[in-house]
């Protein structure tokens, strides 16, 4: 049984367990079952190892400074701070609809940012920046894609995720629907175990403390 390390490896161990060793069509198909099985992952898996922080600075040549682009491997906001100010203070969440009131309400007016949004791939910041602040972003990301990158952080952690996410995205098009149930269960598994391990690690590093918001303890 071939051991899983990298996108090759995982590639090889997925033919193994379809014992389809001479169809080259369904072997060529390999890689889609697992862009399809990353999909899944970005959806549906949430641990801290998808936490990442970027910085950004606010360019004030550009005709629109309250719009930052996002990285490229965003897929959901966690905090926004100014980094480059005492104390780094966070800026609080509004919709797009409460920005454009926002706006509107104070004419607008050039200011240190209080307020975020995300519009499509740019972060929105009110009001507008008077000045070149850092802005710091922590957020989800999506899965390293193995295509482009080989290997990554989640199949060394959980090769078994990838070996059993593929599988469940052949058997529809091998028509194994016995083999759904099986492999679905060892997906639903893996993945159920890595997330509860992300709530573990994440919020199990010492007692929890009730406060009143604002109150610092």
């Amino acid at each position: 049984m071939t051991e899983i390390t990298d996108y090759t490896s995982l590639q090889t161990a997925v033919t193994e367990y379809l014992a389809r060793d001479q169809d080259a069509t369904l072997i060529a198909r390999i890689p889609t079952f697992v862009q399809l099985a990353e999909a899944k992952f970005n959806r549906q898996l949430f641990v801290r190892q998808m936490e990442q922080r970027a910085t950004a600075l606010v360019d004030l040549n550009s005709e629109e400074p309250e719009f930052i682009s996002l990285p490229s491997d965003f897929q959901s906001m966690r905090r926004v701070r100014l980094s480059s100010v005492t104390g780094k203070p966070c800026l609080e969440f509004k919709s797009g609809t409460q920005m454009d009131e926002y706006r509107f309400a104070t004419s607008d007016v050039a200011a240190r940012p209080r307020y975020f949004t995300v519009f499509g791939n740019e972060l929105e910041l009110a009001p507008t920046p008077d000045a070149a602040y850092t802005i710091e972003m922590v957020y989800r990301q999506n899965v390293p894609a193995l295509a482009s990158n080989g290997s990554n952080w989640l199949l060394t952690m959980a090769p078994d995720v990838y070996l059993y996410g593929a599988l469940l995205e052949s058997a529809p098009y091998i028509k194994e629907d016995a083999r759904i149930q099986t492999w679905g269960l060892g997906f639903t598994s893996a993945l159920a175990d890595l997330n509860n391990l992300g709530l573990t690690s994440t919020f199990n590093a010492g007692p929890m403390t009730v406060r009143v918001s604002g109150q610092v303890i």
